[in-house]
């Protein structure tokens, strides 16, 4: 437009009825030194419309009508001494946090920004806004790597600053334990446990040595150790058949210094039980109860009291507490109203304690303990979940909600609400376990599928202000 005009050193564009500034609408004039767009009707000024006016040392902007600048619209403007915005007024949301730090840190002279909105800014001055930080930034998940195979159980574990993670893949007949690559940043095969029917893979670090419980449907369970000369996972002791038939799931826990693992049992025949490490080998401590086809057992604190929750098809779950002196677990009570509850996990926030509780048809349900018992917050629609799963990354809260008939969700915890509310859809196919894995300051979430893929995805940090 100006190139034939490359000596110009000053340009009145006032009063006129121009609503946009497109990128490089000053192209060729180098020497421009004075640039007035006032009393326009500016709206949107491209990113790149002041590009090449590096001897530009006056612009004036003044009474149009900009609501907000694009990131970095005046890097190119080396010589600037003094900026007019007199007469726009300014969103000051996230889209102006790039302007307000350049304003703390520019040498040129820049008349006052004025706020429109938010509403608790309007008539302050840009400079006066305290902190964008919490509204410019939100989270998302985005694919990082796709396994090429099924999975029913993720676990992952901590061994020599290196981060490993257990998957159980029934059609597979294997546990394949992946480590953490930090060169190529991802998740590669690091050994594989080869067994019958493997629904669940459990880590238990004790000591230096890693223990991986392994539950098999057929062909009993099994405990494998981490063996440094063979560098792989070697048998270290069989799980009698006789109690545990149909495995459902694992949980380790610790009371008093010492460890514990719980196998729930699904069939009428097995029994849920826990076993105990004893310096040589883990053996059989305590049967909980027969015959309730059991579908998972929770380890949780309440008021500074070790107690097992127990999940179950044929009734609703009930409560064990940990009585210290004959140091075994005792029935102390249920959770009335919660039949065919699949599987109850624990999670704090704010040190206060939460449940979810999965169903597989109705409402799976997230309940509060208020020191007496556990109530009821929040109804969350179910169709064909297996899995209910609370996970944080640092003060970001969610629960992962899978479906095997539509779309999965991931729903993010309200400070203000106090409640979960909607925040991402994921498509697995028919999802069975949701675990949350932070390496090398990045967190991920793997999400196992019965019929499909499993998928890891990044919990990533977006910065709405760029």
């Amino acid at each position: 437009m100006f190139s034939h005009l490359p000596s110009l050193q000053l340009l009145l564009l006032n009063s006129n009825s121009f609503t946009i500034i497109r990128d490089d609408a000053f192209a060729g004039l180098f020497h421009l030194e004075y640039l007035f767009i006032e009393g326009n009707k500016i709206e949107t000024i491209s990113r790149n419309a002041f590009r090449g006016l590096r001897d530009l040392t006056h612009l004036s902007l003044a009474n149009n009508h900009i609501k907000a600048l694009p990131r970095d619209v005046f890097s190119d403007l080396d010589s600037l001494i003094e900026l007019d915005l007199r007469g726009n007024k300014f969103e000051c949301d996230c889209k102006a946090k790039w302007l307000y730090l350049w304003l703390k840190m520019t040498n040129s002279t820049v008349s006052d920004v004025l706020c429109i909105g938010p509403p608790e800014y309007q008539e302050k001055k840009l400079n006066d806004v305290t902190s964008f930080d919490y509204e410019c930034t939100t989270t998302d998940f985005v694919v990082h790597q796709t396994l090429p195979y099924q999975s029913v159980s993720v676990d992952t574990f901590n061994s020599k600053n290196d981060v490993y993670v257990a998957i159980a893949q029934p059609s597979m007949e294997n546990c394949m334990v992946l480590e953490w690559d930090h060169i190529e940043m991802n998740f590669r095969s690091y050994d594989n446990i080869t067994g019958q029917s493997i629904v669940g893979c459990k880590a238990i670090l004790i000591d230096d040595q890693v223990f991986v419980v392994v539950a098999q449907l057929f062909g009993g369970s099994h405990i494998y150790k981490y063996d440094e000369s063979w560098t792989k996972f070697v048998k270290f002791q069989d799980i009698e058949v006789s109690r545990i038939s149909k495995p459902n799931d694992i949980e380790l826990f610790q009371i008093d210094d010492e460890t514990f693992f719980v196998i729930a049992d699904s069939s009428k025949a097995g029994l849920s039980t826990v076993y105990k490490w004893n310096s040589k080998g883990f053996y059989s401590y305590q049967s909980l109860h027969e015959w309730f086809r059991d579908t998972d057992a929770e380890f949780v604190d309440i008021d500074g009291k070790s107690h097992l929750i127990l999940s179950s098809r044929s009734q609703v779950p009930i409560i064990l507490q940990w009585n210290k002196s004959s140091k075994k677990f005792v029935p102390h009570g249920d959770i009335p109203n919660m039949e065919d509850v699949l599987a109850v996990k624990s999670f704090r926030m704010h040190n206060t304690l939460y449940l979810s509780l999965t169903r597989f048809i109705g409402d799976s349900r997230v309940m509060r303990w208020n020191s007496k018992q556990f109530v009821e917050i929040q109804a969350l629609p179910s169709r064909g979940a297996m899995t209910l799963q609370p996970f944080s990354f640092k003060d970001n809260h969610y629960l992962a909600l899978g479906s095997d008939y539509t779309f999965s969700q991931i729903y993010q915890w309200d400070k203000e609400k106090q409640l979960f509310k909607k925040f991402k859809e994921i498509y697995v196919q028919a999802p069975r376990s949701f675990t949350a894995v932070s390496t090398d300051r990045r967190d991920f979430f793997f999400a196992s599928s019965f019929k499909g893929k499993t998928k890891i995805f990044e919990h990533i940090i977006v910065d709405l202000s760029l």
